[in-house]
């Protein structure tokens, strides 16, 4: 048995295709598929550099959260 974890693309016309090379002998196979719809986050956070104020005391506000753990 060997477990694959690999990233593909749907095309437009919404088909997966695979094409993944095994070391296994020709024969017939049991397949099985888990396909998950990936989650990206490509915010870009450096338009906000400069513009966020921190209010208090950041080492007194880092104590307080130790101490809660």
């Amino acid at each position: 048995m060997q477990t694959l974890k690999l990233q593909a693309s749907i095309d437009a016309d919404g088909h997966l295709r695979l094409d993944i090379p095994t070391d296994f002998p020709e024969g017939r196979v049991e397949i099985v598929i888990v396909v998950q719809q990936v989650e990206t986050s490509n915010y870009d956070f450096s338009d906000l550099v400069g513009k966020l104020k921190w209010q208090g005391d950041a080492v007194e506000i880092q104590r307080k959260l130790r101490d809660e753990w």
